[in-house]
């Protein structure tokens, strides 16, 4: 399903992004669009959500599906800035009012929560976000815990930095990511594929996508997101992993029941799901994650 042929552009403040489109079908012109938001790491864009994609055409979902590229990734423009979570979020909104113009259900996964929480935070009237799922979203600590501007300048000036530059050349090897796909991300090694690793070397070969990656481990989006997710209107649905883990270290272990608890608790809206898998769940489980995803869809769309 996924090509080149889908990729199209758009401009935003003077630089151009990416996104890949995958028009609805059949007659039904109400149907709610889905906007995938990719997470942030070495090699990774819009491609994260291919597998997901093929999936839900394969279940006749005929929606239209939006997979932008976040600027600094993919095929979009990569400027040597540090990005926050605001600046992507602001990204999006743009895309949601000039290219996309009506309201989606949003899939952020991981540690790219943050940027759909600053969407949200930034909508009026009219409301663009009709429905927000979080894949195997931070951990409750990590997400309610934030890192100092200090520490963050600190990290984000070395990696800045020729030794920043290095780490990144070292961290796009095949064997590092192979490695890292195994230890933090998957849940079973035979899933760590060559589809995984060529997409990532690959993605990896512009070394200007490290600033997105650097922006990433600089922590700056690190924040205390508790009000923000307690003050969320819309329906949101949380997924975790079986085997769930964390990338960061924290002083408590959770299991993957605490954590979602710990969301639904807070969530006034929220309901949720544990899957197979562990890390990156719309990847190396799509059909249990089309699954949990499919039905949370049929509901909202059957609303009005």
């Amino acid at each position: 399903m996924p090509s080149s042929n889908n990729r199209e552009f758009y401009t935003w403040k003077g630089y151009n992004c990416a996104y890949e489109y995958y028009p609805g079908r059949g007659t039904q012109t109400s149907n709610i669009p889905l906007l995938l938001l990719h997470p942030i790491g070495v090699g990774l864009s819009n491609n994260f959500w291919h597998r997901f994609c093929s999936e839900w055409r394969t279940r006749n979902f005929s929606n239209p599906i939006y997979n932008p590229d976040l600027l600094g990734c993919g095929h979009s423009d990569m400027p040597g800035v540090a990005y926050l979570s605001e600046d992507w979020a602001g990204q999006l909104q743009f895309f949601l009012e000039n290219v996309v113009k009506k309201p989606v259900i949003a899939i952020a996964q991981g540690a790219d929560l943050p940027v759909l929480l600053s969407l949200v935070k930034i909508q009026q009237e009219p409301n663009f976000l009709k429905g927000l799922i979080f894949a195997g979203p931070p951990s409750w600590e990590v997400i309610t815990t934030p890192s100092s501007q200090r520490s963050q300048k600190i990290i984000w000036n070395l990696l800045s930095s020729p030794l920043g530059s290095a780490f990144y050349l070292y961290a796009r090897r095949r064997q590092f990511l192979n490695s890292f796909s195994v230890k933090q991300l998957f849940d079973d090694a035979k899933d760590v594929d060559k589809e995984w690793l060529d997409t990532l070397e690959k993605g990896a070969v512009n070394l200007k996508s490290r600033y997105a990656v650097f922006s990433f481990l600089a922590g700056f989006w690190r924040q205390n997101y508790e009000e923000a997710i307690a003050s969320i209107e819309q329906p949101t649905l949380v997924i975790f992993g079986e085997g769930a883990s964390s990338i960061s270290r924290t002083k408590t272990t959770e299991t993957p029941q605490e954590r979602l608890n710990a969301y639904l608790k807070t969530l006034p809206r929220g309901e949720g799901s544990i899957i197979p898998g562990r890390n990156v769940l719309p990847y190396e489980s799509p059909a249990k994650f089309v699954d949990v995803v499919g039905e949370f869809y049929q509901k909202l769309a059957n609303i009005n």
